[in-house]
């Protein structure tokens, strides 16, 4: 069946007062909960520069989480996950009508990846990534919603425009802002070995792909990896909040699907 280790670390950084970003993991209780629900990690980063931004975050984690433990058992996690997270970007925006936060604006990013049997689900909105660690290669599963980004793949600006530019951090997209919201979702088979890391722009943002990778291949102690990683985020400046999650494949259960039910391959 699939098993995995997890670690994570958060930091405020060295320029920010406040931890904006939100963290949030559903581990499997049971060898049956594993088959019948799987595993949840999720990252969010609540909107710089908008009044509440740690609230937003946390509204989206925890709205994620509780949808996930209370889904029916089965419920085939590509339908799920992205419903579950037009469910956080309405819970969001509804904060913003509740008399506490009248007149207050907010909104966040948010980053999840379930795993089940021999698959991962990512979906996202914003620009905290997913990478997938495989023979010590990292490849980023999730594509930044960004003003910049959008500009680099219509061909506007070149790659380290892109990486450099002043809109490399102008979100497209983002929970809270509009009543609805659409989430970018891919499959992807898991093997053993894989590594997921889950982080917010305070990372990747400042840290280069190729030093991730490094630091990644040199501590094989996910929290100790966690750590250091948050500790490269800082020591390139530390001017934004940053949160990592680390997730490693030890073993999967090779699944098949027929007329929409998974049945075990041997």
């Amino acid at each position: 069946m699939l098993e995995v280790q997890f670690g994570q670390a958060t930091d405020f950084g060295k320029v920010r007062t406040n931890n904006e970003d939100a963290m949030g993991a559903f581990i499997p209780s049971s060898r049956q909960q594993a088959r019948s629900h799987g595993y949840l990690f999720a990252v969010a980063d609540g909107v710089g520069g908008m009044d509440l931004g740690e609230v937003a975050s946390s509204t989206a984690i925890a709205t994620l989480m509780q949808g996930f433990a209370s889904a029916q058992a089965g419920t085939l996690l590509a339908g799920l996950v992205p419903r579950l997270i037009q469910h956080a970007n309405a819970a969001v925006h509804d904060c913003t009508l509740a008399p506490e936060y009248r007149g207050k604006s907010m909104a966040t990013t948010l980053v999840a990846c379930a795993l089940r049997h021999d698959q991962a689900i990512v979906s996202h909105v914003g620009d905290s990534r997913c990478y997938l660690v495989r023979n010590g290669i990292a490849n980023s599963l999730t594509r930044d919603h960004t003003m910049a980004d959008e500009q680099f793949r219509l061909g506007i600006l070149s790659r380290a425009e892109a990486t450099s530019g002043v809109n490399r951090h102008v979100l497209t997209r983002s929970l809270g802002n509009e009543m609805f919201v659409a989430a970018d979702t891919i499959t992807v088979n898991i093997i053993p070995g894989d590594l997921l890391l889950l982080c917010s722009d305070g990372l990747h943002g400042y840290v280069p792909d190729a030093s991730i990778q490094r630091i990644l291949s040199s501590n094989p102690d996910l929290n100790r990896a966690a750590a250091a990683l948050i500790a490269a985020a800082n020591a390139a400046g530390g001017h934004d909040n940053v949160s990592v999650q680390l997730i490693r494949v030890r073993s999967v259960e090779r699944m098949g699907l027929y007329r929409g039910r998974p049945y075990r391959l041997l």
